[in-house]
């Protein structure tokens, strides 16, 4: 198969993902369009032993780093969202290994190879980016979970990346009284809570009242993917790892809007 026909199908892909990077959709595809012309020119940048689409974004980012003035937040193009202009002040190489995890959906070890380093070190980087949009978003976070050790960790990664807690709530009833006395800005909740009250529940009458981007935490994730009632976009299954909870975290702030109240 040409090199051309391998590609092809990632290039709508490349394309959001050089708009992020660059702040528009126009000066993004002049940089898609120059790593087309430099893999046409020597086809062996591309490397065929890597999943067709790492392949290709590793060498747009090997082309795109390569460029000193792309290593310096102020040249890039104002963007068009909210969005965008929270990306514009995330430092470059924490803003790709950011928007490669979890814009593009890429695991740490492919995001590695994408920016030809370690997986710790890409793990070193969304942390940094997880601390920056912090910086930007910073909120007050209830947390719903019965398990004191469980809330505590919880309470201590959220933190950690520079929020507060609005809340601690073991039951069903504590979630909502804890949410009218303080809107929190962000929601994590467990499923089975602790006197057989339900999370889903207490988050479903809390959203009745307001919009705020919730992440579920639950060792029953099959009580939610259930494909009959709309899925939550935020689903992290226990036991979980630290660095999953502050990637979902920063994700949830930075493309959820903040809570605002229903009339």
């Amino acid at each position: 198969m040409q090199l051309s026909q391998t590609i092809a199908p990632h290039l709508p892909l490349l394309r959001r993902f050089a708009r992020a990077l660059a702040g528009s959709q126009s000066a993004g595809d002049a940089y898609v369009a120059a790593t087309l012309q430099v893999l046409a020119e020597d086809p062996s940048l591309f490397e065929a032993s890597l999943d067709p689409r790492v392949a290709l974004y590793r060498t747009f980012v090997s082309m795109w780093n390569s460029v000193g003035l792309n290593l310096k937040t102020e040249v890039f193009d104002r963007g068009d969202t909210p969005v965008d202009r929270q990306l514009e002040q995330i430092t470059p190489l924490a803003r790709q290994a950011f928007v490669l995890s979890s814009v593009e959906g890429f695991s740490v070890d492919e995001t590695a190879e994408i920016l030809n380093t370690t997986p710790s070190n890409v793990q070193a980087l969304l942390d940094d980016a997880g601390r920056e949009i912090a910086a930007q978003v910073a909120t007050e976070v209830l947390i719903i979970e019965d398990e004191p050790m469980i809330a505590m960790d919880l309470e201590a990664i959220v933190e950690g990346l520079g929020h507060q807690v609005a809340g601690l709530a073991r039951t069903h009833a504590e979630a909502v009284d804890a949410a009218k006395s303080k809107t929190p800005g962000l929601v994590l909740a467990d499923i089975q809570l602790a006197d057989g009250s339900s999370g889903l529940d207490a988050v479903n009458e809390i959203l009745g009242s307001f919009e705020v981007p919730v992440i579920f935490i639950t060792a029953y994730p099959d009580r939610l993917l259930t494909g009959e009632r709309p899925e939550p976009a935020f689903l992290i299954t226990k036991p979980y790892q630290p660095d999953t909870v502050k990637a979902i975290v920063s994700q949830a702030l930075f493309f959820e809007q903040h809570a605002k109240r229903k009339s």
